[in-house]
């Protein structure tokens, strides 16, 4: 974890105190580079991964957390989890590269109260943060729409999952079969069911897709 400061101006106890979770230095820098210079807002920490967030929450308190979804060590849905066990009134954005629905209604359950795609951060980063501080939420209008576009279908089960996890990583049905201890036929019929819930013809199509919407992480 790094300690930001800035010298503290006269007015510090006015502004937004924010906290960066993410594991990617530029992307930090990056939000440095929108954040620091706004009168009404303060960058007071960084941590590079959950672990690191949970202790940087207990120790700063920030007004407002802007926490990445994949990390190593503690994902961001779990540090949320865990943040938000101690401090209910936490007010967390998770960042993250695509709108799936599924990672965006992980994040949300855990007590996410923003979600941000970090291909939008110079445009709505500031507006994000600063409603958010005021006790509302901030879900880009793409995210709720494919959160409407999929809320009736079918979720896969976590066998599913850790079928299409598999596929992902370039095994074959046999290879599955067996690190799965379930026969071939048992696979094929997974992957059936794959395709028919995600609309798709085939095992590229299914990873792709899965991928974009935070059913699994590649």
């Amino acid at each position: 974890m790094q300690q930001t400061s800035d010298g503290e101006p006269r007015n510090s106890t006015d502004r937004i105190r924010v906290l960066t979770v993410d594991d990617h230095p530029m992307l930090r820098e990056g939000i440095a580079a929108v954040v620091q210079p706004r009168a009404d807002m303060v960058l007071v920490g960084e941590a590079e991964d959950g672990a690191q967030a949970v202790d940087a929450f207990r120790q700063l308190r920030p007004d407002v957390t802007l926490m990445d979804l994949q990390m190593p060590n503690l994902n961001g849905v779990d540090a949320i989890i865990k943040i938000r066990a101690e401090f209910p009134t936490a007010r967390i954005i998770v960042l993250t590269t695509y709108a799936g629905d599924v990672l965006a209604l992980r994040a949300l359950r855990a007590g996410a109260v923003g979600y941000l795609l970090k291909g939008t951060l110079r445009k709505e980063l500031l507006d994000a943060i600063r409603t958010v501080h005021a006790g509302r939420k901030h879900i880009p209008v793409e995210v709720a729409q494919q959160i409407a576009l999929h809320a009736g279908e079918d979720s896969l089960t976590e066998r599913e999952i850790s079928v299409l996890n598999l596929v992902s990583t370039g095994h074959a049905n046999k290879e599955i079969a067996r690190v799965l201890s379930i026969s071939e036929d048992t696979v094929k019929g997974h992957l059936k069911s794959i395709f028919s819930k995600l609309d798709v013809g085939d095992r590229t199509q299914a990873v792709t897709l899965a991928a974009k919407r935070g059913i699994i992480d590649l």
